[in-house]
């Protein structure tokens, strides 16, 4: 007798094994350091006397156990889905009419970014909100990344991890639901929206994938908006036109030889650290450290999750497939009809314009912060939740 999805659902609590932390500290004690230039900052990428430290506390301060068992305080599951392993998390809310929520992470996030999210999502009460405003959050791992890692074939770009969300989401007893993410979780959110609107109640998002200013912009093109919009267009601009030249050499080398790039970062915890942390300096609402933005522990609890599961090569592999697929995700995309919110956090590596927006998504939600990065859930956990409250709430009082 085969079994039924819902009994393919199997219980899961992360046991990393002592020997793997054992490894982990004899590696950091014996890491082999590179020289540097004098002066240079952050210019060439992490300051050497900036990493040796954070090895420094990840080696002797740092408590992944600790990490570990605040993790396994959520209810976690494994599956198979699509010839993949998938890993969630299912944090069912005490309110019985909760709204259905899958919450998405990216690169190079995971499950982490949402521990200081998910109880007041799921428990607004015990929060200080509205228990109307209550979610059942389901946190998956996306195929590759930590415990569903490491991707087993090709082809595992957004497209084919929205169909698995919606899998997942059938096989939790959600006919309709939700979704939320940023970084690749916005594009997986997106396109499950736009490629199942009837299951989407909806969509939001804190970046939104070519909303921003992918051209210099023309003479007449400027003319025809407001002079606010005009500003706005010129500064999207600037910024996207200097993480091309100065911040995409990640996504190349993801896009194209994430295997090469994987025998570094699996071979030198010091390598993975570099590699994420530069991210998080780059891309938050930090002044110069990324400690500023998200807490030192939380970063590292992140980067241990990579390294102890092995998927660095695995993570980066999402880029290669985006950028080398074929059929449905490789045409140009259509419209959403799934009602979208925009959450836009002013530190975002992308500045997204209203304008392009609508174009592309059925936008009933442009909520703009005044401070916070491209790791939302870590850095201003609290704007995150009330702007998701409110655009549900928006929803169901349309009916």
């Amino acid at each position: 007798m085969t079994s039924s999805p819902a009994e393919s659902i199997r219980p899961f609590r992360l046991a990393i094994p002592q020997s793997d932390l054992d490894d982990l500290h004899d590696r950091l004690d014996r890491a082999r350091w590179p020289d540097e230039l004098p002066g240079v900052g952050w210019a060439y990428g992490v300051p050497l006397d900036y990493l040796k430290e954070l090895v420094r506390y990840w080696r002797h301060d740092y408590d992944w156990r600790a990490a570990e068992a605040r993790l396994n305080a959520w209810p976690q599951f494994t599956t198979e889905i699509d010839g993949a392993h998938v890993h969630f998390a299912h944090v069912r809310s005490p309110e019985p009419d909760a709204t259905p929520l899958i919450i998405t992470h990216g690169w190079p996030g995971s499950i982490v970014e949402f521990l200081d999210v998910v109880g007041p999502l799921t428990d607004p009460a015990a929060h200080g909100g509205d228990p109307a405003d209550a979610f059942h959050v389901v946190v998956p791992s996306i195929p590759g990344f930590g415990p569903s890692g490491p991707t087993r074939d090709t082809g595992w770009e957004a497209g084919r991890v929205a169909d698995a969300w919606v899998e997942l989401m059938d096989r939790l007893g959600y006919p309709r639901f939700g979704a939320q993410g940023g970084d690749w979780g916005s594009a997986i959110s997106r396109e499950l929206g736009r490629a199942h609107p009837e299951r989407a109640i909806g969509i939001h998002l804190n970046l939104l994938p070519g909303a921003q200013q992918l051209t210099e912009p023309a003479t007449e093109e400027l003319a025809a908006l407001s002079s606010e919009e005009r500003e706005r267009t010129l500064t999207s601009w600037q910024r996207w036109s200097e993480w091309q030249r100065e911040g995409a050499g990640y996504a190349m080398l993801h896009s194209t030889r994430p295997q090469t790039l994987a025998y570094a970062l699996t071979d030198s915890p010091v390598g993975q650290l570099a590699w994420i942390v530069e991210k998080f300096r780059e891309w938050t609402d930090s002044e110069e450290l990324p400690e500023e933005a998200v807490d030192r522990d939380l970063l590292l609890t992140n980067v241990s999750l990579y390294w102890l599961t092995g998927t660095a090569g695995s993570s980066s592999r999402i880029y290669y497939e985006r950028a080398h697929t074929t059929g449905r995700a490789a045409a140009p995309a259509e419209p959403s009809t799934a009602p979208t919110a925009l959450a836009v956090f002013p530190a975002e590596i992308q500045i997204p314009l209203r304008h392009r927006a609508e174009r592309t998504e059925n936008l009933v939600r442009w909520t703009e912060f005044d401070r916070g990065g491209h790791f939302a859930a870590m850095e201003e956990p609290d704007l995150l939740v009330k702007d998701v409250r409110a655009f549900f709430r928006q929803l169901r009082e349309k009916g």
